[in-house]
């Protein structure tokens, strides 16, 4: 076993884990943040993004001992001053939603590429982005219009 101390959602946080704990599994299983989700639990399917250290992981391919020391976000440290970020809002606003699994890795990923690429972000470069999560629902077409709305609110 392993201790760690990490930042979660802007919060210190001690842990003790077993050499092969996934960080997704850290964050769900034991700190019970339960909006990051396990999809394929491969790496293929975005699901599980978190933000290591300012930047876009995926937490099912990442053990937990390597977060030690380091600065993790999920989608429940997203919202500001309790209520849903500006991000957030403008996936509720444009129907990006569909059933729900896929959005907070989608969330994730989208603030990520909003950091790389700011307000003038166009639609191909958000789909290419996007190429590592993965919707079961209907597409793609709403999460980009709402990753482009709220990078051109960043304005």
């Amino acid at each position: 076993m392993h201790d760690i101390t990490l930042t979660l959602n802007g919060a210190a946080v001690t842990a003790r884990v077993a050499p092969g704990t996934t960080l997704v599994a850290l964050i769900r299983d034991q700190l019970a943040l339960t909006g990051t989700h396990i999809g394929c639990d491969t790496a293929q399917c975005g699901a599980c993004m978190v933000h290591v250290d300012g930047v876009p992981v995926k937490s099912c391919a990442m053990l937990a001992v390597q977060a030690d020391g380091r600065r993790i976000g999920t989608i429940e440290g997203m919202a500001e001053d309790g209520r849903m970020s500006a991000l957030q809002a403008a996936f509720r606003e444009h129907h990006a939603l569909q059933c729900g699994f896929c959005t907070p890795g989608m969330v994730m990923s989208a603030a990520g590429i909003i950091d790389r690429h700011g307000a003038n972000v166009d639609d191909a470069t958000i789909r290419r982005a996007l190429e590592g999560n993965i919707c079961r629902c209907t597409g793609y077409h709403n999460i980009v219009k709402a990753i482009r709305s709220a990078a051109a609110a960043t304005a």
